[in-house]
């Protein structure tokens, strides 16, 4: 019987209130150990930062620490949910940041999707932190946003969204292409989705080496004639498209190497991947539903297949 994680993820929050939880790293266990952590003696500490500002990475957990920020607006492939909802998705990410990485990070949500109002906030809280990680904001805001505070703040900014999806995509395409024994010269690519993850992907798949890509967002493939395109559209059609194709995602994809989805669930049908070349690659990453679910890839054809969930076995590898 299937597990129904939704379901039983409601159940441990509940159980749990939450992920999170703050451990001191100074143990308190009698006056002594109060006097260091807290007064008197913590204003050596502060009077040495004081003197000193860069002190701070030596004197507090600010070397350590990162910032998950939100405003909702694009969460997962669930949409524009609200700060609150997307709460329990940043405190997600603050568990992987300390388990994978040994980072404490620390979920902050804000009730605002304006980005002068973001990017006010963030820059207010940043003396706390050493990095900021902006997460699941929506595009195209999220490259502005990002932009602004890399060159207005000293500390490291990356919106995961873009380039650690990107990063991943293209480590796992790296592989992916082993498998079938294709080169990333002669292959196609088509990427869904036209926001945040879609664009990083594109751009950094160009820069490694693949210059055959089509990039489609809801209304079809992207293509100099629309005019609805965005600024970041009109960009990516200067590495993509070089055919001039025109008309869908199933238009597309036939006779595509690479299926990329970084959109929303059950876009493609076994019928779809059929039209692709033998030895199909299909990243199909859309959360929590896939544009495609493994099973049906495979049987559409498709060798390797990928999605950005973690109840599925973790390695995939179907006969040709």
């Amino acid at each position: 019987m299937k597990k129904d994680y939704q379901k039983l993820s409601i159940k441990v929050h509940k159980k749990t209130r939450g992920k999170l939880e703050i451990v001191s790293r100074i143990p308190i266990n009698n006056r002594n150990d109060l006097s260091i952590a807290y007064t008197p003696g913590v204003a050596g500490p502060a009077l040495a930062i004081a003197r000193n500002k860069k002190l701070a990475y030596d004197l507090t957990s600010t070397k350590n620490g990162v910032a998950i920020i939100s405003d909702g607006s694009a969460v997962l492939g669930l949409g524009n949910i609200g700060p609150e909802a997307a709460l329990p998705i940043m405190e997600g990410k603050a568990v992987l940041f300390k388990r994978f990485a040994n980072i404490d990070a620390f979920p902050i949500v804000l009730s605002t999707q304006n980005s002068d109002e973001i990017v006010v906030a963030v820059k207010a809280i940043a003396p706390t932190f050493g990095g900021i990680n902006l997460e699941d904001i929506s595009a195209p805001r999220c490259f502005e946003i990002e932009n602004r505070l890399k060159e207005e703040l000293s500390i490291p900014v990356m919106h995961d969204d873009q380039h650690g999806t990107a990063v991943v995509v293209l480590a796992g395409l790296i592989n992916a292409l082993k498998v079938v024994g294709k080169k990333k010269e002669f292959v196609s690519v088509v990427i869904n989705g036209a926001g945040a993850a879609g664009v990083a992907i594109t751009k950094l798949l160009y820069l490694y080496g693949i210059h055959n890509m089509v990039i489609c967002d809801s209304k079809g493939i992207v293509e100099k004639k629309r005019q609805d395109l965005t600024p970041i559209k009109k960009e990516l059609i200067k590495i993509t498209n070089k055919k001039n194709l025109s008309g869908s995602l199933t238009d597309a994809i036939k006779d595509a190497d690479i299926f990329i989805g970084v959109s929303k669930g059950n876009l493609l049908k076994p019928s779809d991947i059929k039209t692709m070349t033998r030895k199909a690659i299909v990243f199909a990453m859309a959360n929590p539903t896939p544009e495609i679910m493994p099973d049906k890839a495979k049987l559409g054809g498709a060798v390797v297949v990928a999605s950005g969930r973690s109840d599925f076995p973790k390695r995939r590898r179907f006969s040709a």
